[in-house]
């Protein structure tokens, strides 16, 4: 094999390769053979389907199949000898067809910038910290009562956090909405799910009252027609219902999975629930803190594009979610670029200092994940059955060994939060 390497940018590599043309016809053949003994095709016997019936009908895929793999294995032999790190797959170009008793293809790629040391020693990091707290458990549980709270019909004025179900029309100069007769809206008094004029137009009527408001409508207003407008709302009170929060017995227990052990073992669980999330929120913290501080330390490092590129567009068709819109991607270009270069100087951080996947912390993340379902075994083995979703676990972990490796060695100071600071930022 025959290779030489030549630099299209500071990072760009094309590397063209020579391979004995032999090397693929025998491999050609002996599959050739191993399918004439394999291959069931009517009119032959089992085993006995001769050759040219066997190039003939299918030796353009076998050919292709084992120029691919041997394409794929003498890449990574040269890569290799040439002590090249490719930052992604390469663009291969070739006839396939022999040469002067050769065949010959070349690689297009990127590789993986020389990054040197990462000393860490300057970095100044802050490590959040916080504990669950008995009223952060009676804020947690007075939150599930309320998100499993009953309504009930009341023959009074609206208030606030009452639902009040109305009908609605509003006219904006040559806009009207709807176009004819009215909609029936419902929403929770005061919890702007609407916005908070309107809402606030309920408060102090019954049922039936008809009435009509002038109203600046919100930019962000979901009826096109009406955002940013002044109109004429018109209202129609249909009801207004109260809360009732459930009490805390054995049947709302129960809906927690809670049987045995009463509201204290239901504390117990709703702790439990608590440290798991504020655990995740703190090192989530911390990783953001250190990546960030590292990327800031290393604004100069050269990215491949392509990886960029491909981080731009992943993010871009995240934006889209559901929606079967296209993304342009290049305003995610910026954070792509910080993305790539924070998996890039932990990777970095990890070989040089060679940090190896903690088995312990894998089998750790993986049963947090699992504990969040009704079925864990379940998730555990899903995990155990899918390369790709155990990949990414391992990844994560690595990532985090890493980040743990940098606080010990960065210069770390800490501040105390509270729960809700983590858990809500800005509440």
């Amino acid at each position: 094999m025959q290779v030489s390497v030549e630099n299209v940018s500071n990072l760009g590599r094309k590397l063209t390769v020579r391979i004995p043309a032999a090397r693929l016809e025998d491999t050609v053949r002996n599959r050739v053979q191993e399918m004439g003994r394999s291959a069931r095709l009517k009119g032959f016997r089992p085993g006995k389907v001769p050759t040219q019936v066997i190039e003939q009908r299918f030796g353009a895929r076998i050919r292709g199949e084992a120029l691919s793999e041997l394409i794929g294995s003498t890449f990574q032999e040269a890569v290799s000898t040439e002590k090249l790190r490719p930052a992604m797959q390469p663009a291969i170009s070739t006839s396939g067809r022999p040469e002067n008793g050769q065949i010959e293809y070349t690689a297009t790629f990127e590789v993986m910038p020389e990054i040197g040391p990462v000393d860490v020693s300057g970095l100044e990091i802050v490590r959040q910290t916080a504990s669950v707290e008995d009223a952060d458990i009676d804020a947690m549980i007075e939150t599930l009562r309320v998100q499993r709270r009953s309504w009930n019909p009341v023959d009074r004025a609206a208030r606030k956090d009452d639902m009040v179900l109305f009908e609605f029309s509003a006219q904006a100069a040559n806009f009207r909405y709807p176009e004819t007769g009215t909609d029936r809206v419902g929403t929770i008094v005061g919890s702007d799910a609407l916005f908070k004029d309107l809402e606030d137009q309920l408060v102090g009527h019954v049922v039936d009252d008809a009435f009509d408001k002038d109203l600046d409508f919100p930019a962000d207003f979901r009826i096109e027609g009406l955002a940013g407008k002044s109109a004429k709302a018109s209202f129609k009170i249909v009801r207004v219902q109260e809360a009732k929060l459930p009490e805390l017995d054995d049947a709302f227990l129960a809906t927690f999975g809670v049987s045995e052990g009463g509201l204290a073992r239901f504390r117990e669980d709703v702790r439990a629930n608590l440290e798991r999330e504020l655990t995740a929120a703190l090192s989530s913290r911390l990783k953001a803190s250190a990546v960030e501080k590292l990327i800031d330390a290393h604004a100069a490092l050269e990215l491949p594009h392509g990886l960029v590129e491909g981080e731009a567009k992943e993010l871009a068709r995240q934006s889209a979610g559901d929606r079967k819109i296209a993304v342009a991607h290049e305003p995610f270009l910026a954070s792509a670029r910080r993305r790539v270069a924070g998996g890039m100087l932990l990777a970095e951080i990890a070989r040089q200092n060679e940090i190896r996947i903690d088995s312990r912390r894998v089998s750790e993340a993986l049963s947090a994940i699992a504990s969040t379902y009704e079925e864990p075994q379940q998730v555990v083995e899903l995990y155990s059955r899918d390369p790709q979703l155990m990949n990414g676990l391992q990844s994560r972990v690595l990532e985090d060994q890493v980040v743990d490796w940098i606080a010990q060695h960065a210069k770390l100071s800490e501040q105390k939060l509270s729960f809700s600071e983590v858990m809500r930022p800005g509440a």
